[in-house]
């Protein structure tokens, strides 16, 4: 489902290049409301569209305007644009473009958080495709979401950075897409810090700018810098971009997905680039010169890099740097050389892409949140999601220290009580417990499940398997699985079920994985399996959807 980013480039350097050649169908308006609204239709092919006005940079992006009847409603705020002279030319039918309207409000409005496959707890976007996330940060008692964006269609293309924002990790306000194309290209994946002592220079110490850095994916994929003096709210290009273009380095345009993180012993930002076969690691005293240092290879595409204790000891801690898998390595930083001690391991498997973990967390916390790979159905006018956010930690195995995830402790506060069971069941006994609980949107299921036989076992939902455990051949879900008792049978696992997906959590967020909640399977409900199964510890909770608080 992720897209071939190399070839992205070079489709990307053709739509710069081609974007207003054949431009047919024009319009002028004055912008007097608050969005401009666009039917869209998924049977059409994509056609530039460009936006002009005064003392702004045009904007051309690929849409599907239908001239008749349309599948959805997608829009571009107008904030911006207040009181200036729009200049629309689209090429495509003069008739599909004069069906677009400015308005006060959202077409479909109502609907909105409220469509048939929208998920209740994690985020998504209010219209459009999303993939990564970029620029995790807390700020001023805010965590800011930002996130690679389609504004004008369920598909990847057109690559914005959304921007949503988030008192307590749960739920988000939507605002204004932060960061549009440019004459330097789309925009790709990054991240963003604080820069307490305004070494950049982009704003003063009493109020610290936020510093952002990102890919322009153009001709060629160079790495630049913004910055924001007001909460995240506005994004302003460094007017010295591109910072970095390491085409003749490595004789290649595949380097992306920036990730910038301040080294307190050496007093200096460091970035973590990915190119070509791995990690770079750049170094700068202000975010805007940067020296290239050294270089891990076995890593492909968004990059992450932290320090974490081993079992909550502050004096023996591990670097963790990871890929956009989910693989990682262990090891030293001085600031400069990462030098991996062990790995590659894998914490999750399933959906999950292109995690990032927040910068500036005044608790001390390492939160992740990942990108969930997942469709959300044929014609929704959003698709894929973002995961739970979860907190990583390192702790000691039989194997060595390794990373477990868990949803933050936050989760919990949507959480209400529903079902705990009196003692130890057969499966027959919690598949019937589970009656109730047929069609909920969302659930949490906490439950140690007992083998008796080291075939497979496990949970299913409407005849789908959210839980397959077979001991023989160390298979959960089909994922290699170690226990940590190489002897045991049993399994401990936090299921958390929304409208589109399922989210695993097992052995202490040792090993995790998410899927596509599959509702065509209509063979029963929620149901223990397996010969001679046994449920312990069984716990039911309903978890309440996000958008109506």
């Amino acid at each position: 489902m992720k897209p071939v980013r190399i070839l992205s480039f070079f489709l990307t350097a053709v739509f710069l290049m081609s974007a207003t050649d054949s431009l047919c169908a024009e319009r002028t308006m004055i912008i007097e409301k608050n969005y401009l609204n666009i039917p869209i239709s998924q049977s059409l092919p994509a056609k530039a569209l460009s936006l002009r006005a005064e003392g702004l940079d045009p904007l051309t992006v690929q849409v599907r305007i239908s001239s008749e009847k349309e599948d959805y409603w997608v829009f571009k705020d107008l904030t911006r644009y207040a009181g200036k002279t729009l200049v629309l030319t689209y090429d495509g039918p003069q008739e599909a473009l004069d069906r677009v309207f400015q308005a006060d409000t959202i077409c479909g409005r109502s609907a909105l958080y409220r469509e048939k496959n929208r998920p209740q707890y994690h985020f998504t976007t209010r219209r459009g495709w999303i993939n990564d996330p970029n620029g995790l940060v807390w700020h001023d008692g805010e965590y800011h979401l930002f996130y690679q964006h389609n504004p004008y269609g369920r598909e990847w293309g057109n690559m914005h950075w959304g921007h949503a924002v988030s008192k307590d990790l749960l739920h988000w306000e939507e605002f204004d897409d932060a960061l549009f194309p440019d004459s330097l290209g789309t925009m790709f994946s990054g991240s963003a810090v604080v820069d307490r002592k305004n070494s950049s220079g982009f704003g003063d110490r009493r109020h610290p700018p936020m510093v952002f850095a990102y890919t322009a994916a153009g001709r060629r994929a160079t790495q630049c810098i913004a910055y924001s003096l007001d909460h995240g709210r506005t994004l302003v290009k460094y007017e010295g971009n591109p910072v970095i273009d390491s085409y003749e380095r490595w004789n290649s345009g595949d380097t992306r997905d920036p990730r910038l993180l301040w080294y307190a012993p050496g007093k200096h930002w460091v970035m973590v680039l990915y190119e070509r076969d791995g990690n770079s690691i750049y170094t700068s005293d202000n975010l805007k010169d940067w020296t290239w240092r050294s270089h891990v290879r076995g890593f492909y595409e968004c990059p992450d890099l932290f320090e974490l204790p081993v079992d909550g000891n502050p004096e023996n801690t591990l670097w963790v740097m990871l890929g956009a898998s989910g693989t990682y390595m262990t090891g030293t930083f001085d600031g400069f050389t990462f030098t991996p001690t062990g790995g590659k391991y894998l914490y999750t498997s399933g959906s999950l892409y292109a995690a990032q973990t927040f910068s500036n967390l005044p608790d001390g916390r390492c939160v992740q949140i990942g990108w969930g790979t997942m469709d959300q159905g044929e014609l929704t006018p959003f698709n894929c999601l973002m995961l739970l956010p979860t907190e990583l930690t390192l702790r000691s195995t039989r194997d060595g220290a390794r990373i477990a995830s868990v949803p933050v402790r936050e989760v919990k506060n949507l959480f209400e009580r529903r079902y705990t069971a009196d003692g130890t069941l057969n499966g027959e006994e919690a598949t019937a417990a589970m009656k109730g609980f047929s069609g909920q949107d969302g659930l949490h299921i906490h439950a140690i499940l007992e083998l008796s036989y080291s075939t497979s076992a496990g949970l299913s939902l409407n005849g789908q398997n959210i839980i397959d455990y077979d001991t023989n051949h160390n298979r959960l879900c089909g994922q290699l699985f170690f226990a940590q008792d190489p002897t045991s049978l049993s399994l401990e696992a936090d299921v958390y079920i929304d409208r589109t997906s399922v989210e695993v959590f097992v052995d202490g967020g040792l090993f995790s994985y998410s899927l596509r909640r599959d509702d065509g399977k209509t063979e029963g409900d929620l149901r223990f399996w397996g010969p001679g199964i046994t449920v312990r510890d069984l716990q039911v909770d309903t978890i309440s959807g996000i958008w109506n608080k």
